[in-house]
Order: structure tokens, then sequence, then C-alpha cells
């Protein structure tokens, strides 16, 4: 599979020589800055490819040897709980200088293809509520929906005391609506959560329209580490506790540099 925009095109391809999967570790280290404890290493990449697992990355098109350092990413295996069967992806990474290229929605059509190919027709991922990039490729550009938060998802630290909280969005993935990217809508609907400066309001809790929308900061890593503890918790009881009350998170929302979460009843 050969995709890009513009001048930026890579190629897709599954991942099988356990020696290719190697570089697997670096694009999670240039993605997130993660330290060597919490990279998958290329042995889990190894092994998840002969048991059921979809290892997939990009390469830059300009350079198809076997040797090619990958630009992205993206590794999921089959789940089970109660006799249910689906896809759960664990991760998807691109590294960034490459954001923005179409890389992400492309290795996620080419995961998808490869999890309908298995008959399983359901796909799962969590993702950080924070990131209004992310949101918007799985709200918006995928048609996903956020389905339940979970506060400290991850141990991500030394300290549970000191660590910024790894709090994630479920997302829940019907694999056989068709893929249609959408704009970005207006916000329409009752705010249930809004900016005041750098840091966020109090949540409204009691509200009970079709549609609610809770702000998010469109560029969190850029704000203080105290107002982002301060959306990490108010967007924790808000998205939270509508999503227990049977919303779901369906969009994301623009209107010029504000970006709002939509929730649907």
């Amino acid at each position: 599979m050969s995709a890009g925009q513009g001048r930026r095109t890579f190629v897709i391809r599954d991942v099988t020589d356990p020696w290719a999967m190697r570089p697997l570790e670096d694009v999670q280290v240039r993605a997130w800055g993660y330290p060597d404890r919490e990279v998958l290493p290329a042995t889990m990449f190894r092994i998840g490819a002969q048991t059921g697992a979809v290892v997939l990355a990009a390469y830059p098109a300009q350079d198809p040897a076997p040797s090619a350092l990958p630009l992205g990413l993206a590794y999921g295996f089959p789940a089970l709980r109660g006799g249910e069967v689906w896809h759960h992806s664990h991760l998807l990474a691109v590294v960034p200088e490459w954001r923005g290229s179409g890389a992400a929605v492309a290795l996620k059509l080419a995961q998808r293809e490869r999890v309908l190919a298995q008959g399983l027709t359901r796909m799962t991922w969590t993702f950080d509520p924070l990131i209004a990039r992310n949101a918007r490729l799985n709200l918006g550009k995928l048609g996903a929906h956020a389905v339940s938060y979970h506060p400290g998802w991850y141990a991500l630290g030394d300290d549970r005391a000191t660590a910024f909280p790894a709090d994630r969005l479920m997302a829940e993935w019907d694999l056989t609506r068709p893929v249609a990217e959408r704009p970005a809508p207006a916000p329409q609907g009752e705010w249930a959560l809004e900016a005041r400066g750098d840091f966020p309001s109090a949540p409204r809790l009691g509200l009970e329209g079709e549609k609610m929308l809770a702000e998010l900061p469109l560029w969190a890593e850029r704000l203080p580490d105290a107002a982002r503890l301060a959306w990490r918790h108010a967007l924790r009881e808000t998205l939270g506790g509508y999503l227990e009350r049977g919303y779901r998170v369906t969009d994301l929302a623009r209107e010029g540099e504000r970006a709002f979460y939509v929730l649907t009843r």
C-alpha cells in the first residue's frame, strides 16, 4: 500500500522479519520520548506476528530497501472477554517529522483491512484525552467513538504520588461501517466544561441534553504543569461522569483555536 500527501509519500508493509522489528523500538522512542523500560520490545512484535497480531510499519516511498528505517507503526492483537473476540490496537506511532502526512490514518486503515480479513469486526484502543490531535484522528477521521474513561490506566513514572496521571479514553471502532473523514463540526450543545484562560472551568455534571460539549486545550503540552493537571482532573470528572451515564464521545468540534469533545446521548 502506497499513500501520502504531496511529495511525502510512504508505503505500508506487514513486518514479519525479526530484524525489521528492531527499528520499531526506535519509532516508539522518537514518537513519544519513551525510556527503554516503556518500549515494547521487538521480541513481542515477533511473537505477536506468529500468533494472530497485526504488525505494520510505514516507510518512506523513496527508500524501498528492506533495511529502510520506518517512520511509523501499528500493532494490535486479538482480545477475548466473555466469549467475544475483537482486535485491540495497542500501538500507533508516527515520528514527529512525519505527522500530518496521512501516515497515521493509512496505518489504521491497513490495520482495519487485516483485522477484517481475520473475521473480526470491532477494534478498540486507548488514547490520552488531553491530546487534541489524537482525538481528531480517532473521532473525526476514523469515525470511532470513545465509550469509557479509565483513570491511571498506565503506571508511567517511578512514583505514584508525583507521576502525571496517565488517564485514557477507550475508543471503539465498528469495522463494518464505511470510513469517511468528516470535517470538524462547529460546537453545538450545552457546555459541560470550558476554558478559563489556561485553566478549565468547574465541570457542570447535572446536564441532560442530547449533545454536550467538553472543551480541551488544543496544545496541552504547551501549558504549565499546574494547568495540565487541572485539565486532567476536569476532563476525568466530566468525560468519566457522562460516559458512565450512557453518553459517548462521538466527535471533536472546532472553533478557531478552541477544541471541544462532543458528548452524545
